[in-house]
């Protein structure tokens, strides 16, 4: 002989566990969408200062460039040359740390 007790297939507790699953479930998709969209904004975030990064290099190169180009030109003018491309690449280094503090 069987000591199981038959269930009613719905009872109250039946109906009250199903409705703390659906909820458990759905304020685990919530959560999950908001790391979601934390990844994207820090995602893009990183993408944005690699831009201005990428960019103030290349400026810094090719203004190094021309310092060198004009050197060779103008022996005369090096120092004040090299004097304008330093700031220039000062300027260039503090317009990336901004956009990094803004974009933190």
């Amino acid at each position: 002989m069987s000591d199981l007790v038959p269930r009613r297939p719905y009872g109250r507790e039946d109906r009250r566990l199903g409705r703390e699953l659906a909820r458990l479930d759905a304020d685990a998709r919530v959560s999950i969408a908001y790391v979601e969209q934390e990844a994207n904004v820090q995602t893009a975030r990183v993408h944005g200062l690699g831009h201005v990064g990428k960019q103030a290099l290349y400026e810094a190169a090719i203004v190094t460039e021309a310092e060198q180009q004009l050197s060779r030109v103008v022996p005369e003018a090096a120092g004040r040359l090299t004097a304008i491309a330093d700031m220039t690449a000062l300027g260039l280094a503090e317009i990336v740390t901004k956009t990094a503090h803004k974009l933190s």
